[in-house]
């Protein structure tokens, strides 16, 4: 039935018409009113793309981790281009992409070898004494908030698996409430080292031999009583290594790999087995 048909049977009266169309108009005066907005806005506030930064962001390796302290790689690729950002701060991207970065800032690239984390603590369940039982949230933030943790070592490693949780590459595992690091699968990036509450995570080059795998700065006989393989600061590393890579600081060795040749010597000379291979 058409229009004209249905006025004729008083179906629709005109004035019903012209309401109708009234309503139209004012929806159709809506709806261009908001498209000239949002193009007008659009317009005014647009906010411009800096090409350097684009480019900046396409050699960046993408993991969007945050160990350069930043948010992103975007907003890492924005503190670069803005000259407040080290390009060496981002341990993920690779050699080559990031000369290709220095030449886009226009500055020399440092020579630096990569680097992987470790857990320097090797207690776990099997040897680090507990002080008490803890049942509450499982994190290790949420335990170390406890008087330091339930280890009777308050430098031990809580074995909650924090770190395991955010590595973006899922290279931390942890066994026998110990975490451990894959050198094979880390990239470096420095996550699980901003989320350890006892900041037991560390990096060391990537063709490091050996590391330290103890963070108790505690006399010997204390670190004796708290955990079975404990550093106890005896030197013995420190005096054998025939490159004198190793000084003792806080009753702790420090090896420099600048002179380590990975002989193992201190790995051998360790009365209690605390200096251990990497591969």
């Amino acid at each position: 039935m058409n229009l004209t048909s249905l006025l004729a049977l008083g179906t629709i009266d005109m004035e019903t018409l012209k309401t109708v169309g009234i309503v139209v108009g004012i929806f159709a005066g809506i709806a261009i009113v908001l498209v000239i907005l949002i193009l007008v806005i659009g317009k005014f506030f647009k906010v411009d793309v800096d090409e350097k930064v684009t480019k900046i962001l396409e050699n960046l390796a993408g993991a969007n981790c945050g160990g350069c302290g930043c948010s992103g790689c975007s907003g890492f690729a924005n503190k670069l281009a803005s000259g407040a950002g080290d390009i060496s701060d981002c341990h993920v991207t690779s050699a080559e992409n990031k000369a290709i970065i220095a030449e886009i800032l226009g500055i020399e690239l440092k020579d630096e070898e990569r680097t992987v984390a470790l857990v320097r603590c090797n207690g776990g369940l099997e040897n680090a004494a507990e002080a008490f039982v803890y049942n509450g949230n499982p994190t290790c933030a949420s335990c170390n908030t406890l008087l330091c943790g339930n280890k009777v070592c308050k430098f031990g490693c809580l074995g909650c698996g924090d770190c395991a949780g955010v590595c973006p590459v899922k290279a931390i595992t942890v066994t026998g409430r110990l975490a451990h690091v894959n050198p094979d699968i880390c990239i470096g990036c420095g996550s699980c080292m901003s989320t350890c509450p006892k900041g037991l995570i560390a990096r060391i080059p990537e063709s490091a031999a050996v590391y330290v795998a103890c963070s108790s700065t505690c006399r010997g006989k204390d670190v004796m009583n708290a955990c079975k393989v404990g550093c106890i600061g005896c030197g013995m590393c420190s005096r054998k290594c025939p490159n004198k890579a190793i000084t003792m600081a806080n009753n702790l060795p420090v090896i420099d790999y600048t002179k380590c040749t990975g002989c193992k010597t201190c790995v051998a000379s360790c009365p209690r087995k605390i200096i251990l291979e990497r591969f």
